[in-house]
């Protein structure tokens, strides 16, 4: 069983409460490390302790929800094998997977509709890293920064 983390700052947890109650019902295994209510708080907070528990080998996959994904996606790829995407469509979460083996999926709460993050979180989840030669090769020079 996949076990994934969900955080979320005050612009994302409508977005990321969803998520957590439809991935925990259809069989994954999910933490909930917040925020646990609309009162304001730092995305960054929440970015590092996921990242934390990505590299730690806690959890397989996080998903960060802010209002936008972007200030997620930044302060989470600032920790050394993490590597976070910010998604607003299904082909940017397939190749985020299957290209760049990406570990932490950002999505936007004000941005992206709940059906369209649904899809896009769906993909992301069930997208394999392909393992091609020159994909690790790129993957190689990132970790070497």
């Amino acid at each position: 069983m996949m076990r994934l983390v969900l955080a979320s700052d005050h612009g994302g947890f409508d977005l990321k409460s969803e998520l957590v109650e439809g991935l925990s019902e259809g069989g994954y295994h999910v933490t909930d490390a917040g925020a646990h209510s609309t009162e304001a708080t730092d995305y960054a907070d929440f970015a590092h302790a996921v990242a934390t528990g990505i590299i730690r080998g806690e959890f397989d996959r996080g998903i960060l929800v802010c209002g936008t994904g972007v200030g997620m996606a930044i302060a989470a790829n600032r920790h050394r094998g993490v590597r976070a995407v910010n998604c607003a469509d299904v082909f940017t979460a397939r190749y985020s997977r299957s290209h760049n083996d990406a570990n932490i999926l950002c999505l936007g709460g004000r941005v992206v509709g709940v059906g369209l993050a649904w899809e896009i979180v769906k993909t992301w989840l069930s997208t394999d890293f392909s393992g091609d030669k020159r994909h690790l090769r790129r993957l190689s020079k990132i970790e070497t920064v």
